[in-house]
């Protein structure tokens, strides 16, 4: 197997949060998330987390960011005077609306919001995205039972991220997996997941060299691609954003070759 290009410092810094994100997910009352399984909406592609209700316990978001900054600090030092003002910054007004930016993918309020407290500019989104990730993934866990299918564009039927990783299971099925709710669902083998196109003259498979259980697939209609690990092969399966972080180099690959996390359908001349 391919070694991977993330360092062993940052793959357990990662693994520790993805620790306390379980931990987190395990103190979220499941009252607080009430579902609402829109059948029209989703199959139209809005995230069922967008059709959910959430009554996000405020004093337990602004405790996870201590507990971030805390394990960021622990493990680089260095990171303790650029996370120290963070605290004060961040009373209920500001948590709020960081969990409403982080829900939309707002990278530009989060941009704006570091240049104008003086932060570096990956900090905020940073914070605000690993604490809010326990209430996706508490709401994916309550909608897992009723997702089949996404919608090909429209990204993760739960939670809107991007696809780009797949698994293959069982008896070689390919399941789609987000890294950021964990939610999964079935795709065909011969499927976009960006445009849906189901031509296998535009699906196409790149192979690494050195690495037996990987392979990226991409779209010569919309330019995306998506990773594809056989985790049959693994002893012990990790987390999907573990996998999607260990298998980063494929990403390096498919956009050296000029493909997209997020495929476009080409139009026509």
């Amino acid at each position: 197997m391919i070694k991977s290009v993330v360092s062993k410092e940052y793959q357990n810094l990662q693994k520790e949060l993805i620790r306390l994100q379980a931990q987190w997910k395990g103190m979220i009352n499941p009252e607080t998330i009430k579902p609402n399984l829109d059948k029209a909406a989703m199959a139209a592609g809005v995230p069922a987390a967008a059709l959910t209700a959430i009554d996000f316990e405020i004093s337990l978001f602004q405790q996870w960011i201590e507990d971030i900054n805390t394990l960021l600090i622990n493990h680089n030092p260095e990171l303790e005077a650029k996370l120290s003002g963070i605290e004060g910054l961040l009373n209920e007004e500001t948590a709020i609306r960081w969990i409403e930016e982080a829900f939309s993918f707002n990278h530009v309020y989060f941009e704006s919001f570091a240049e104008e407290h003086g932060l570096e500019p990956w900090i905020p989104q940073f914070l605000a995205e690993t604490a809010l990730r326990p209430y996706l993934q508490k709401t994916a866990e309550m909608i897992q039972p009723e997702l089949d299918r996404g919608v090909p564009g429209a990204g993760c039927p739960v939670c809107g991220e991007p696809v780009r990783l797949a698994a293959l299971e069982d008896e070689g099925k390919k399941v789609l997996h987000c890294p950021r709710c964990l939610a999964h669902w079935r795709a065909k083998r011969l499927e976009c997941s960006h445009c849906g196109t189901e031509d296998y003259e535009k699906i196409k498979f790149l192979t690494i060299e050195g690495d037996a259980t990987s392979q990226i697939q991409v779209c010569e209609d919309c330019n995306g691609y998506i990773k594809i690990i056989d985790t049959r092969q693994y002893i012990e399966k990790p987390s999907a954003a573990l996998l999607d972080l260990n298998s980063i180099h494929l990403d390096f690959v498919a956009q050296e070759n000029g493909y997209k996390a997020v495929g476009e359908k080409k139009q026509p001349n």
